[in-house]
C-alpha cells in the first residue's frame, strides 16, 4: 500500500509505474484502489500525515476498503 498526495493523480501513478519513483520501484505495477480529493492542499496534506502517523486512521481506512485490497 502506498499513501501520498499530488495535484495530478494520473501523472503520479504513471511516474510510479514507469519505475521512476525509488520508494515504489520494487512493488510494480501499482494499482489505484482508493483516493480522496480535497479542494485545499492543507487538508490533503493533513489527511496524508494522519494516515502515515496514526495507526488508528490507517486501520480505519483499511477496514473501509478491505474487500478492494484482496
Amino acid at each position: 500500500m502506498y499513501i501520498g498526495s499530488t495535484k495530478d493523480l494520473r501523472k503520479r501513478l504513471e511516474l510510479h509505474n514507469s519505475g521512476q519513483v525509488f520508494s515504489t520501484k520494487s512493488r510494480l505495477p501499482l494499482e489505484l484502489i482508493y483516493y480522496e480529493a480535497y479542494k485545499a492542499e492543507y487538508d490533503a496534506r493533513h489527511r496524508e500525515k494522519n494516515l502515515k502517523l496514526r495507526s488508528n486512521a490507517f486501520a480505519q481506512l483499511k477496514k473501509r476498503i478491505q474487500y478492494s485490497l484482496t
